[in-house]
């Protein structure tokens, strides 16, 4: 009689429970949203106001959009790059989580074992769309900038021209395409429901789809960052929390519409003082 060899039971990877992986998801915002945050005040502290440059008009350039001496205009696009993702996702992580958090919770209920390859795919895509507005933000900023330092006329325009700009942009604050962009932004549910399957590529689609949306919601308030200094760091932190307010409290359109019309007054005031003290 012979007698078969004993198979022993083949053993799997242990897999994190819905629950464990949720705080592995939770630390790890964390952790990337202190290490953008320090980075970006690093960023802000380093070019300090001894850049900056006094222009005709009676306003100062920052530093950010010049080239430090001998850098190449590669080597300050990367720059400039790394800091904007940097506060990009210092400023929009903790309005994005909760669409992830819900995403990685329904592609787990699916028994879905890449939820979280999705789940960190889906955050790359949202980030990506933000990068490249940084670049498009770069190239209008960068060109602007050497207008300025090259004629004297645009230089003097700049002042009524940046509080034209927050008028513009409060205006947007009230219209109904920023109603519509800020109710995608706040309905992550529905947004995971109307794109959950597909595997870890549909999340990539699914963070560009809704990066796309969030910037659309979002870019009046990044103007008004820029007009008002874009390296400073308590009107960061003014944006970032309007940007929080506006998509995760109950009545956040609310908040939406009190900044439309602060930077309508804010706007007209500036551009009063401008023509007045020529």
């Amino acid at each position: 009689m012979h007698e078969h060899p004993h198979n022993p039971p083949s053993v799997s990877a242990p897999r994190l429970s819905p629950a464990a992986g949720e705080r592995v998801l939770y630390a790890a915002a964390v952790a990337v949203f202190v290490f953008c945050a320090w980075l970006t005040w690093h960023f802000c502290t380093s070019m300090g106001a001894e850049m900056d440059m006094p222009m005709p008009g009676g306003w100062t350039m920052s530093g950010m959009w010049m080239r430090m001496p001998g850098q190449t205009w590669a080597g300050a696009t990367v720059m400039f790059l790394a800091m904007w993702v940097a506060m990009m996702v210092a400023m929009m992580l903790p309005s994005a989580l909760p669409m992830v958090v819900i995403y990685r919770r329904a592609a787990a209920f699916r028994n879905d074992g890449r939820a979280d390859l999705s789940a960190a795919l889906l955050i790359c895509g949202y980030f990506a769309v933000w990068a490249v507005l940084g670049l498009f933000a770069y190239a209008a900023g960068m060109l602007a900038a050497q207008a300025a330092m090259r004629w004297t006329p645009v230089s003097r325009a700049v002042p009524p021209a940046c509080g034209a700009a927050l008028v513009l942009c409060g205006i947007f604050q009230l219209t109904p395409m920023k109603s519509a962009c800020l109710r995608h932004c706040r309905d992550p549910l529905g947004l995971v429901a109307s794109h959950l399957g597909g595997g870890p590529l549909r999340a990539l689609r699914l963070g560009i789809h809704h990066g796309l949306f969030c910037a659309a919601c979002c870019w009046a308030l990044m103007v008004i960052q820029l007009v008002l200094g874009i390296m400073i760091i308590p009107v960061m932190v003014a944006v970032a929390a309007v940007i929080a307010l506006e998509k995760l409290i109950p009545r956040g359109e609310w908040v939406a519409r009190l900044t439309g019309v602060a930077a309508i007054g804010g706007g007209l005031v500036w551009i009063a003082k401008t023509l007045l003290t020529r």
